[in-house]
């Protein structure tokens, strides 16, 4: 009987789409192990941040014990908040506490951008006005020209379980409205965003390449594994598993 390839995700306790996504599009064989970090419906801002990441070192702890063979934390926002540099700060405290390599979403996110040789972004988000100027600031500072960066007027009220409920086709609405003719890439940031089931369309519809939070936190979290067979029927990102990227 083959051993299954295990892997951890550690998510705030609010989020109920990164999980899911990361086993919908995982391949067979590959099994999902999940540890929650605290966090509350409302809470935003730095100070709601701190509070979930002092989880951060017991959730790898935690999935030490399942055998995992890789973690990834599943949350952009808790990745860019402080800047460039936390986000590595983050694998390496992960790496050293689990024994296992690690991947953040944030960090994620800029190597996919990098695959697809972007300068120049489209960002659609369901964040507040917080969250939003600290992902324009993180993406600045990783030297990428933001044309514009939207929020989705519902999700951004709706808190962060109501993200969660977002119907995707509304995602590819807003999303597709927002991207900006000279955009190299649109990326649709928050793992708790269904926009995993909206690459696809947001592609077609774009004709541009689409990095969502989630879609590029599994790329970098199965490349870290080994997995290189490609997953169709989610962007472009993950159809490339197993191609070279770019140094």
């Amino acid at each position: 009987m083959a051993i299954r390839t295990r892997i951890g995700v550690m998510v705030p306790s609010t989020n109920t789409s990164c999980e899911a996504d990361f086993q919908m599009v995982a391949p067979e064989g590959v099994t999902i192990h999940g540890h929650r970090m605290w966090t509350t419906n409302d809470a935003e801002g730095g100070e709601s941040m701190e509070v979930m990441n002092a989880d951060i070192e017991t959730a790898a702890k935690y999935l030490s014990t399942a055998k995992v063979e890789a973690i990834a934390y599943g949350c952009t926002t808790g990745s860019f908040y402080k800047g460039p540099g936390w986000d590595e700060e983050m694998v390496r405290l992960i790496e050293s506490t689990a024994g296992v390599p690690a991947a953040s979403t944030s960090a994620a996110v800029t190597e996919a951008l990098h695959f697809f040789g972007a300068k120049k972004l489209s960002i659609a988000t369901p964040y507040p006005d917080w969250n939003n100027q600290k992902l324009r600031d993180y993406m600045t500072a990783q030297g990428f020209e933001v044309l514009n960066l939207e929020g989705e007027p519902w999700a951004s009220k709706a808190g962060n379980q109501g993200i969660n409920d977002q119907d995707p086709e509304v995602i590819v609405d807003f999303a597709s409205s927002i991207c900006h003719p000279d955009a190299d890439v649109l990326f649709c940031s928050c793992t708790a965003w269904r926009s995993v089931e909206a690459v696809d369309e947001l592609e077609r519809r774009t004709g541009k390449p689409v990095v969502t939070s989630n879609q590029a936190t599994i790329w970098a979290t199965f490349r870290k594994v080994g997995i290189k067979t490609p997953i169709k029927g989610y962007g472009k990102l993950l159809e490339s598993l197993g191609a070279a990227v770019p140094a």
